[in-house]
């Protein structure tokens, strides 16, 4: 009988960093909950929170690798559907304010309430609703992506065009959303977040919470991501991102299969922006900012990409750089220190850091096999080449 095919996609080294994970999705809400702050094994609700954000990253930057690693998308927009799912999550948030706000009116957000909105717009209707709001953080992106992928890949729109376009996507999109009247809060966004389902957003334990649940999402992505790379499907990726043309010769729709990943890439960042909303207290247009995307493809090109465990590492590994050399007196120059590391990756380490770890291995298992079979084989050689010792005659 046929293992189930998430465990099937697993090798050794996929499990290995998959039992890391929950190890971390367990550990750092009971030192945090559970051990006293006097404990030097206390970890905080500030570096919970930090993590968090940092867990959001790791699911942008694994939505990017599947696209980009595995079938030769490039795209510089991803941060357009993190942006739009945050944006999904902040609206809920916002509804349950309520009368807790500045203005206390019961229906309307403060900011709109200021810029003298007179009632709530159509497209805030139903966001009052959790289940809702969880809807629309996958389809809001995942419809952005469908319709621009329908689009892009039934025109062969492929390279540096089509890396283009989709910065084109998220700069328009951060331009709309700077406008007050666009109803979203303008320049200065979403904020001033109350409670999720009924818990206080700052409270200890709903913070930890917040990280379990990001945890159980990169979890999920992960294994989801494992199982259509390890599938027929993902050989299928792998086929057009080498050789498309061929690909397409032989049948396969490439388009479909292209529409496919991009669309289920943008609903990972949809639900990795949601997830980075409550954790950091507030969603602006700057997350539209074309750099951000950038930014992301970076985190995957230094991890390895085409590894999955790279894209994730990569995005912990820069993140925790910028959030390190941001605060003291390096941080003016934190964008050149950037650019600096993505170069010398790409020199140096042009598969990113667990590809090139990979690849050390796998010439390492080469090199001991040939060296065994080679000593076996002379050992062999040896002995055949050795003559048999003549009897002794008897006395």
């Amino acid at each position: 009988m046929r293992a189930f095919p998430l465990i099937r996609a697993l090798d050794r080294g996929a499990t290995i960093f998959l039992a890391l994970l929950i190890a971390i999705a367990i550990v750092v809400p009971l030192l945090n909950l559970l051990v006293p702050p006097s404990s030097p094994f206390h970890v905080s609700t500030y570096l919970v929170a930090l993590l968090g954000k940092y867990v959001c990253y790791a699911l942008l930057a694994l939505a990017i690798d599947l696209i980009w690693g595995y079938c030769g998308i490039l795209s510089l927009g991803h941060g357009a559907f993190f942006a739009l799912g945050g944006y999904a999550m902040g609206m809920y948030l916002m509804r349950q304010i309520g009368t807790r706000g500045v203005y206390a009116h019961p229906i309307l957000p403060d900011f709109m309430v200021f810029l003298n909105w007179p009632e709530l717009p159509v497209y805030w209707y139903g966001f009052q609703h959790f289940p809702y709001a969880l809807l629309m953080i996958v389809l809001v992106p995942g419809l952005l992506a469908f319709v621009f992928g329908w689009f892009a890949f039934r025109s062969r729109v492929t390279g540096v065009y089509l890396s283009i376009i989709t910065q084109a996507l998220t700069f328009a999109l951060m331009l709309g959303f700077f406008r007050n009247n666009f109803g979203f809060g303008g320049n200065n966004g979403l904020t001033d977040f109350k409670d999720i389902l009924g818990f206080n957003v700052q409270a200890q334990g709903t913070r930890a919470a917040l990280f379990a649940i990001s945890m159980l999402a990169l979890l999920i992505g992960f294994l989801i991501c494992r199982a259509i790379v390890a599938s027929k499907l993902g050989k299928v990726l792998i086929a057009i991102r080498d050789a498309e043309t061929r690909t397409r010769f032989l049948g396969y729709r490439v388009e479909s299969y292209k529409l496919f990943v991009f669309t289920l890439s943008a609903c990972m960042a949809g639900i990795a922006g949601a997830l980075y909303v409550p954790q950091v207290g507030i969603i602006n247009p700057s997350e539209f900012s074309p750099a951000n995307s950038i930014e992301a493809v970076i985190w995957v090109a230094v991890g390895g990409r085409g590894t999955l465990t790279g894209a994730i590492i990569g995005a912990v590994v820069v993140n925790y750089g910028k959030t390190y050399f941001t605060s003291g007196p390096l941080a003016p120059y934190w964008l050149f220190m950037l650019g600096a590391l993505f170069i010398a990756v790409t020199l140096l380490l042009p598969r990113g850091i667990v590809g090139t770890m990979q690849h050390w291995m796998a010439s390492w298992r080469e090199h001991r096999r040939a060296t065994d079979g080679g000593a076996a084989n002379g050992a062999a050689e040896n002995g055949a080449a050795m003559p048999e010792a003549s009897p002794r005659p008897a006395e």
